[in-house]
């Protein structure tokens, strides 16, 4: 069943002019169903059908694909197999030479002692009809072990440009957050791929907050046409808009626009629709509202 997002008149967050259009807060806020997912650590929408939302849950979690629909509807789930969720921190989806993809990010280190961290790349697995659940297993299509230079850092915000075939990482407990790229296929025969540093960026909160570690960023996405990234932390949702060739390193290292406060209590997730035009966030602990926002 489609959903009709209905639009709060009020709480208006306007981007910077010639970017992108004014999100609004959507007044609609259902919660996800299933009681499985209880640590909500990545979230994206289903590259082939935009009333469908993929989620992961957090480290020590079981390696599985949760399928939620728009209502929050449980619509099951796949274990991925061969693999182990040891921190489990985002999620992707993108399509590449006209298939559907995921990427799981498996790059939690919230003591910074990992030597290496892991994508798993996923098949979309096929959709369910309508009123049917998902269940079954998949397997990666490839994996791509990686390192930082200068040793381990912890990081929760992970996202795909697929046109420019690039993994974009945002690291968690430095100030400033560090931004971060890897090639989304590798080539050759190097085991260990190390993430190169491409710049810095900022979400502070504005006025400031009460929230623990409100600045850290705890999710990313970005629209299918590269025009917008969104980042979310225990506060907020910050947009960063891009203009047609200008380079992620420019467009994180500028101010970017405060979205009304999610109210939610530990925001670890978020995702872009594939069209731009609309945020989600969900946070960790079971039923979970999805926060949506808006632009005309």
């Amino acid at each position: 069943m489609k959903v009709v997002w209905v639009f709060a008149c009020f709480a208006l967050a306007t981007v910077s002019a010639g970017h992108a259009a004014e999100f609004l807060p959507v007044a609609e806020r259902p919660k996800i169903q299933s009681p499985e997912i209880n640590e909500a650590s990545g979230l994206a929408i289903s590259p082939t059908d935009p009333e469908l939302m993929w989620v992961i849950n957090d480290s020590g979690g079981t390696p599985d694909l949760h399928l939620v629909g728009a209502d929050g509807a449980d619509r099951g789930k796949v274990t991925v197999k061969g693999v182990k969720n040891i921190d489990w921190e985002d999620l992707a989806s993108f399509k590449l030479d006209g298939k559907s993809y995921l990427l799981v990010a498996d790059c939690g280190d919230n003591a910074a002692k990992r030597p290496t961290g892991v994508f798993h790349i996923i098949r979309e697995p096929a959709l369910p009809a309508t009123g049917k659940s998902l269940a079954g297993a998949v397997t990666p299509a490839w994996q791509i072990e990686f390192r930082y230079p200068g040793g381990p850092r912890d990081c929760e915000s992970m996202a795909v440009d697929a046109q420019a075939g690039k993994i974009l990482l945002i690291s968690k407990r430095t100030d400033p957050p560090e931004v971060y790229e890897l090639p989304l296929q590798a080539s050759g025969k190097k085991r260990i791929l190390t993430a190169q540093p491409i710049g810095q960026t900022a979400v502070n909160s504005p006025g400031g907050s009460l929230i623990p570690f409100a600045n850290q960023p705890t999710g990313l996405d970005l629209s299918a046409d590269g025009s917008l990234a969104a980042v979310v932390t225990y506060s907020s949702v910050f947009v960063f808009p891009r203009s047609p060739g200008e380079m992620w390193a420019e467009a994180f290292s500028k101010k970017p626009t405060v979205l009304p406060a999610h109210k939610l209590g530990q925001a670890e997730s978020v995702a872009l629709s594939k069209d731009g035009k609309t945020i989600f966030t969900i946070a960790e602990g079971r039923h979970s509202a999805v926060v949506g926002y808006r632009s005309d």
